[in-house]
């Protein structure tokens, strides 16, 4: 058994779906992991991460749409210590995940043709965001 992490760093430009499949494929090919699990684990509580259709762009828009729309941030939350964006943000995030697993097959991440890997950063100013990488398995 064998098993690396790595902490990479996101900088968004506010609340937008950001792909990271590349950037966990590199990772997964370069631990010399070949069969095993990987976990990533986002390191805030106001941004998460999603499975989702990498392959219309639309899919995208209609995520953050409805999400608008399910935690708006028009309503008059107690919690808004940085702003008006801020109990919007944590209600997305407790609505969705803040790690994600995955099963690592031949030194690839076990992924559906039209799926990615998405950072979902649900503030909507400027951050610098940390993810947690971590494989375990056999080695090659």
């Amino acid at each position: 058994m064998f098993q690396k992490r790595k902490q990479i760093s996101i900088s968004t430009n506010g609340k937008d779906l950001y792909e990271i499949t590349d950037i966990v494929k590199d990772f997964v090919n370069k631990s010399e992991i070949r069969d095993g699990l990987l976990n990533i684990t986002v390191l805030h509580t106001s941004a998460s991460l999603i499975v989702q259709e990498n392959a219309d762009y639309s899919v995208r828009q209609d995520v953050l749409e409805f999400f608008d729309q399910l935690c708006p941030e028009s309503m008059n939350y107690k919690h808004n210590t940085e702003g008006k964006d801020d109990m919007p943000a944590h209600l997305r995030s407790l609505l969705t995940q803040n790690h994600l697993t995955f099963s690592v097959v031949n030194q690839c991440i076990v992924l559906g043709q039209w799926q990615g890997i998405y950072f979902f950063e649900h503030r909507t100013s400027m951050k610098n965001r940390n993810i947690q990488l971590h494989i375990l398995g056999d080695s090659i």
